[in-house]
């Protein structure tokens, strides 16, 4: 009888890979605002104006230019009057006294907020779906 060969089998195997999305958490992200009062201050300036008239009643060559003195400024006010000749006659000095006061305020003011509210919740496996 002839010689048989021994005959091994050759056995292969393979794999395969699938992959699949699976939700496992679901996260909502809001906002919520709020409102908060709060007091705020300032330093605010204001200038206070005093105006007085000065009557002069001179006589005088040429319109004296406005000037200031003393921290007054003088703005002259002047007249032509007729005689037999033309004469200029300052008739009042007007005084502006000016005064900056500087006062302190507080006024209430709302400002608003806004928080980040995160709600995260894990996701039931789904009963339908075959785990790998």
């Amino acid at each position: 009888m002839p010689e048989k060969d021994d005959v091994l089998p050759i056995i292969e195997e393979s794999v395969t890979l699938e992959k699949r999305d699976v939700v496992t958490e679901r996260v909502r992200v809001h906002t919520r605002t709020t409102t908060e009062d709060e007091l705020v201050s300032a330093a605010l300036e204001r200038t206070d104006v005093e105006v007085t008239r000065v009557p002069v009643d001179r006589e005088i060559d040429a319109a004296p230019p406005i000037r200031t003195e003393g921290g007054v400024t003088i703005i002259p006010v002047v007249e032509e009057i007729l005689v037999v000749e033309k004469r200029l006659v300052l008739r009042e000095e007007i005084h502006v006294r000016q005064t900056a006061i500087t006062e302190n305020v507080e006024l209430p003011v709302t400002l608003r907020k806004q928080h980040a509210v995160i709600d995260q919740r894990d996701v039931a496996p789904n009963p339908n779906e075959e785990e790998t």
